[in-house]
């Protein structure tokens, strides 16, 4: 549904360039929710304003719906007619909402369909529908500053359905919301995804958003598009930063180390489905007479799956524990040599500086996410 393919994105600043979007490539399939996650700065507004082309880019291209934007852009600096009409196909919604004080919550609704040429009938009869389909029907005569932030954002999101597009883009919108108030906005993405069938490509920087809704998922950084994939199909990956980010853990690399008796070995785990549930570790130090202790833990769901992940050490060298690890990656565990700790919150991406400076368009600073279930207290399993 969404393809763009080396993107680029250049400004001019103080004499130099920068890229703020660097060559990506990425694929969104028909129907899914994908999000792209990074730090504030790595260049995920611009990016987003450059798949419906608010934003021209410097090089590559962007196909929504099997139409290639970029082709039909021109060489004006003002959209003309055959992108604006492939621009009703592509709805957004903003972080900081974009309402008309001057226009009641049903007049904000109507205000794409007056740019579309329908009657005044036609515009009430819709607007109230989508005022309905995202549950402020009996707001519709109040004005925005009567309204709080969640209501706000879901006039946000009846607005951009009023075209009847097939594709959603989010830039950070619930990034401004309180915790209680983004749960309702993310479930309404997700209801709204599965009802309309449509395809949801959302930027934030809060780790829960991806847990809570998105399908697949992108990590970016300085501009460019580190990692991608299934959400799933990423926690199963060995090595993978987005794995690490979205499920901190504590308990630090060898920190036991030092009270052990020789070597040690310190693995991380992943559970997957109903492996979160089965006592693998216990398993583990009955069948191999192991004293196993455990650093750390987090149990968390991500689209309605459970999700587990442990950090555990075992003594001796990794060659020693052969046995123990294959009998682990038998139970259907994805099983890795633990690294160094990620340091900062769980939840937010702290995990290094950016590699480049920030577009004009940079982000606001990123707030801490809350975490999921989480331990790092040690435990021994004798």
């Amino acid at each position: 549904m969404i393809t763009t393919t080396d993107l680029t994105k250049v400004y001019r600043s103080r004499g130099r360039d920068i890229a703020a979007v660097d060559g990506v490539s990425l694929h969104v399939e028909p129907g899914e929710v994908y999000g792209v996650i990074g730090r504030s700065g790595a260049g995920k507004s611009t990016l987003i304003r450059c798949l419906n082309l608010l934003e021209r880019p410097t090089s590559g291209t962007v196909t929504v719906d099997g139409q290639d934007l970029t082709a039909l852009a021109g060489r004006g600096s003002r959209a003309g007619r055959p992108l604006r009409r492939a621009r009703t196909g592509i709805g957004m919604i903003f972080q900081h909402f974009n309402l008309l004080s001057s226009r009641t919550v049903q007049g904000n609704v109507e205000l794409p369909l007056e740019i579309l040429g329908l009657t005044r009938r036609e515009r009430r009869r819709k607007a109230l529908d989508l005022l309905d389909l995202v549950g402020l029907a009996e707001r519709a005569r109040a004005y925005p500053a009567q309204l709080s932030g969640g209501q706000k954002q879901r006039v946000g999101i009846a607005r951009a359905l009023a075209g009847d597009p097939k594709v959603l883009l989010s830039d950070e919108a619930t990034s401004a919301l309180d915790p209680d108030t983004t749960r309702s906005v993310l479930r309404l993405l997700r209801d709204l995804n599965q009802r309309l069938g449509l395809t949801v490509l959302l930027i934030t920087h809060e780790m829960d958003v991806v847990k809570t809704v998105c399908d697949s998922a992108a990590l970016m950084e300085g501009g460019r598009i580190l990692e991608s994939g299934r959400v799933h199909d990423l926690l199963a990956t060995p090595g993978s930063r987005l794995a690490r980010e979205l499920f901190p853990f504590g308990g630090e690399a060898g920190a036991d180390a030092g009270a052990a008796e020789g070597p040690v070995t310190v693995l991380d785990l992943t559970f997957h489905g109903e492996g979160a549930a089965r006592p693998v570790v216990s398993r583990l130090a009955r069948a191999h007479d192991a004293d196993v202790s455990i650093l750390g833990a987090a149990l968390d769901t991500v689209a309605g799956r459970q999700i587990g992940r442990m950090r555990i050490q075992l003594p001796g060298r990794p060659e020693e524990n052969a046995a123990a690890l294959a009998f682990l990656r038998e139970q259907g565990l994805t099983v890795e040599t633990a690294g160094p700790p990620i340091a900062g919150p769980p939840g937010t991406l702290l995990d290094k500086p950016p590699a480049q400076a920030a577009a004009p368009d940079a982000e606001a600073a990123p707030a801490p996410g809350a975490p999921g279930t989480a331990g790092s207290a040690r435990e021994d399993v004798r």
